[in-house]
Order: C-alpha cells, then structure tokens, then sequence
C-alpha cells in the first residue's frame, strides 16, 4: 500500500475516502454518532459518508445526521435496504425531500448489489458445514467480492490495537474482506504514534520496494499491444504506453522474473532508467503493481 491513495467493543477507521467512525455494527448503534459528525466537522471542514442500514432505529438521530449533511455535507450519504417491506417504510418515514442527500442501496435478496462471501457469513458456512448443514447456506456465485470499502488505518482501542488493512476478495486467508498490511499494538498515546509512523515509513511507499520482485496483481490479465500493453480485470482495464525505452517493461513485470532494481538495471543509458523508474512509479501509484507478496502468518507481518 503506497503513500498515495481503512457501545461495547469499538473498532476505529482512519481511511480514504472517508473516515469511518465504526466498524462491525451500524453507526446509528452509537446516540452520540451526529456529535461525532459535528465534532469531525469543526477539525476538517468535512463531513464522513453515512451508510447506515439502520435508519428507522433513532429516527430522531437519524434526521440530525440528516440536517447535518443538509448544513455542512457535500457527499450523499447511503441507506442499505433490506427488503421491500423496509423500502416501503423507509419512504413513509422519510420525505422525498428528506431523501434527497440519500442514495437507497437494495440489499434484498432479489437486489442488484453483488453478494460477498466474508464476514459473518463466512463463519455460519463453517459452523453449519461441521454441523452437516452445508446446504443451508448458499455462496454467492460468480467472482468474489468483499464487503470492506476503505484502506487506512484499522484501531481497536479496546485490544490497543493498530492494523493497516486494504480491501481484497474474501478467502479463506482474508475471511473479512479485507488484507492486514501491518499490525502493531499499543498501551499509551507515544505507543500508538510510534506504531503509526513505523507502520506508514515500512508500508506506505511512493516507490515499489527495490529489492522485491515486482509483478502485476493476480487479478489483472495482461496482454501485449504495440508500443504498449494492456491490463485487464474483471471491471476495468488500463492501456499503458511501453515504448519510452527499447526493453519491454510491461513483458519483464508480468514475467515476475526481478526485481525493480534489477528492472532498471536493464535499461541502457542514464536517460533510460530514469524512465524506467518513472514508468515503475506510475504504475505502483495506479495500484497495479502486485504488494501482497509473501503469503505468511499475521504474526510474521504485523
């Protein structure tokens, strides 16, 4: 992960886009949740996204969060639908005009929005599969998916603990959803800070590591053109220019066979590998560069 773009037990997000005050429960869960918002909005001079499936729960609370994105908000907030029978109350709660900032997200088992096999639901497929039920649960088909959504900084301030996780396709080594960067645990605010700032100088580099083997992500296809290549994943795909020097870069990273020092090494003159490098740099800020290399325990990586 680059320098460039994640009431009882609380789990903290500091993360891009937008900061998240919980995770694992509903922000409607906490009273205080529009306090929060005001409070985040006197420090920034911006207001978090709101994604809630709970907005009947405190109404009351609800429509301060409302009339708070209404004063200060310029990103339209979310409600997750769950049924129709919850789509008809929503709108006879709410008034079209209350639901202007709001876009309805339908969760139903008859909606648009793609399933993820992560979480929760990952955890009832094991306990029915021990308990000879594994037919009681479906898993979604097609590609997997996840249901986390922000990369930055995960903290539990109950375990004094501090993770740097990026969202990824649920399996069986990430059952959340998302992949745990780093990790560090802390007793006191100095602990904490000098968790952050060793997480951030050892993960968050502007430049892929010179001494690790670079290669494309897992997920993206890659395919030689003329005087470029293409990068393909199952919703986007990215044309690259490969022509700046007379070695093919995009045919050398997706052979995964060196390192980026020794990529740049290959170029022929000093003009070369200062293109090379910018090349390499480009490409690891676009987020296609594979970083989850090594595939060992959370105790090795945090």
């Amino acid at each position: 992960m680059a320098r460039r773009a994640p009431c009882g037990e609380r789990n903290v997000w500091f993360g891009s886009p937008h900061w998240l005050l919980l995770l694992g429960t509903d922000p409607i869960d906490n009273p205080e949740y529009d306090r929060f918002l005001f409070d985040y909005h006197q420090i920034t001079g911006e207001l978090p996204q709101t994604t809630t499936a709970a907005p009947l729960k405190d109404q009351a609370l609800t429509n301060r969060v409302l009339e708070l994105f209404e004063r200060y908000g310029r990103v339209t907030n979310r409600f997750s639908v769950l049924s129709t029978d919850h789509l008809n109350q929503i709108h006879a709660a709410f008034s079209p005009e209350d639901l202007m900032g709001v876009e309805l997200i339908l969760q139903g088992k008859d909606g648009p929005t793609a399933k993820a096999f992560t979480g929760r639901a990952r955890a009832r497929k094991e306990k029915l599969r021990a308990a000879g039920k594994d037919a009681a649960i479906a898993v979604p088909e097609g590609c997997p998916t996840t249901i986390a959504c922000v990369s930055g900084f995960l903290v539990n301030m109950r375990q004094g603990r501090l993770q740097l996780v990026t969202p990824v396709p649920g399996s069986e080594r990430w059952p959340l959803g998302y992949r745990i960067v780093a990790q560090r645990f802390f007793s006191a605010p100095d602990e904490f800070r000098e968790g952050l700032d060793s997480i951030i100088d050892e993960n968050m580099l502007e430049s892929p590591p010179p001494n690790r083997p670079i290669r494309f992500r897992g997920d993206l296809q890659y395919e030689a053109g003329d005087h470029c290549f293409h990068l393909r994943s199952r919703n986007s795909e990215h044309r690259v220019l490969d022509g700046v020097v007379p070695i093919p870069i995009g045919h050398l990273i997706a052979s995964a066979n060196c390192t980026a020092s020794e990529l740049i090494m290959r170029a022929m003159d000093g003009a070369s590998v200062l293109a090379v490098a910018d090349l390499l740099d480009q490409l690891y800020a676009a987020g296609v560069i594979e970083e989850d290399l090594d595939d060992i325990s959370l105790g090795k990586t945090g």
